[in-house]
C-alpha cells in the first residue's frame, strides 16, 4: 500500500468512524496516506478507530501528522460548525476529504412509526450530512482549497425498503443533496459523491437473523454479503485524483442486488450500515 499514496498530503474528516464503514473508511484513507479526524457520537469508539490506524504513512513530522478524534453529535444544531472549527484549530487547515458515514436506523411500518422515530432518523442521516457537507464547504470556500466531499447514502434511497420509510426518505435525500452540491461548488473545485451500500455486515446488521441472511445472499448475483472495506475501496477512489472528473455520482457498491420484482427478489426489511 506504502506505494499507493494517493492522499499523502490530505486532511481527511471522517463522520461516524467509530464503527462499520466509518471505521473501515478511516483505516482506507489513513492507509492511502490521508491524516484522519475521527468523528463519531461515542468519543470512545472515535478514539479505538485512531489508535487502529497507527502512524500516519508520511514524511512530515509526526506532530504535524498525527490522526485525532472527536466527538461530535451531528444532528445538533451547531455541532458540524464546532466540529469544523476544532478540525482546523487542531490541523491549521480545513479537511480536503470529508466523509458523511454517520447514520442511525429507527425501522417500523408506515402504519406504526412514530413521528418521533421519523423525526430522529431524518435529524442525524440527512441534516446531519447537510450540516457536515455545508460546514466542509463553507470551510473550503473561505480557503480558497479544493476537496472531494462523499456523502454515504444507501441503495434503499433509490428502490425503498419495507420497515424503513424514514431510513429510505433520509438516503433519497443524501443523494439529492449530493447532486445540487456538486453543481453548486464544481466552480470552487469542491467534488462531491455519494455511494450507496446494499446489504453490508456492521453493527447494526448484526441483529439480522441467519435465515434473512441467507435470504439476501439468494438475491445478490455475486453471492456474498458485502463488508465494509467493498464501501471503503470506493470512498478511496472518490478521495482521490484518480476521480478527478467525478462528482455528482451515486456509486452502488450492492453486487447487484436484486431488487423486489426483478428476478423474483424478496423484501429484505434488512438493509442497514
Amino acid at each position: 500500500m506504502a506505494s499507493q499514496l494517493r492522499l499523502r498530503s490530505a486532511l481527511a474528516l471522517v463522520t461516524g468512524a467509530g464503527s462499520g464503514i466509518g471505521r473501515a473508511v478511516s483505516v482506507r484513507l489513513a492507509r492511502e496516506g490521508a491524516t484522519v479526524a475521527a468523528c463519531d457520537l461515542d468519543a470512545a469508539a472515535a478514539q479505538e478507530t485512531v489508535r487502529l490506524l497507527g502512524a500516519p504513512e508520511s514524511g512530515e513530522p509526526a506532530p504535524l501528522r498525527a490522526h485525532a478524534a472527536f466527538q461530535t453529535d451531528v444532528s445538533e444544531t451547531g455541532a458540524a460548525k464546532r466540529l469544523m472549527e476544532q478540525v482546523q484549530a487542531s490541523f491549521s487547515r480545513p479537511p480536503s476529504v470529508v466523509v458523511s458515514c454517520a447514520g442511525i436506523t429507527r425501522d417500523e411500518s408506515l402504519l406504526h412509526m412514530s413521528e418521533d422515530d421519523w423525526d430522529k432518523v431524518i435529524a442525524v442521516n440527512l441534516k446531519g450530512t447537510f450540516v457536515v457537507t455545508q460546514a466542509a464547504a463553507q470551510a473550503l470556500v473561505s480557503s480558497g482549497c479544493h476537496g472531494s466531499i462523499i456523502n454515504i447514502s444507501s441503495i434503499v434511497g433509490k428502490v425503498g425498503n419495507y420497515g424503513q420509510t424514514n431510513y429510505t426518505a433520509s438516503k433519497a435525500g443524501v443523494i439529492g443533496l449530493t447532486q445540487t452540491v456538486a453543481q453548486e461548488l464544481g466552480r470552487h473545485g469542491i467534488r462531491c459523491n455519494s455511494v450507496l451500500p446494499g446489504f453490508i455486515v456492521t453493527p447494526l446488521t448484526h441483529k439480522v437473523t441467519q435465515k434473512v441472511r441467507d435470504k439476501v445472499i439468494r438475491m445478490i448475483p455475486m453471492g456474498r454479503i458485502g463488508i465494509p472495506e467493498d464501501v471503503a475501496d470506493v470512498v478511496a477512489f472518490l478521495a482521490s485524483e484518480d476521480s478527478g472528473y467525478i462528482t455528482g455520482a451515486s456509486i452502488e457498491v450492492t453486487g447487484k442486488r436484486l431488487v423486489w420484482g426483478e428476478g423474483g427478489g424478496q423484501r429484505s426489511g434488512a438493509f442497514r450500515r
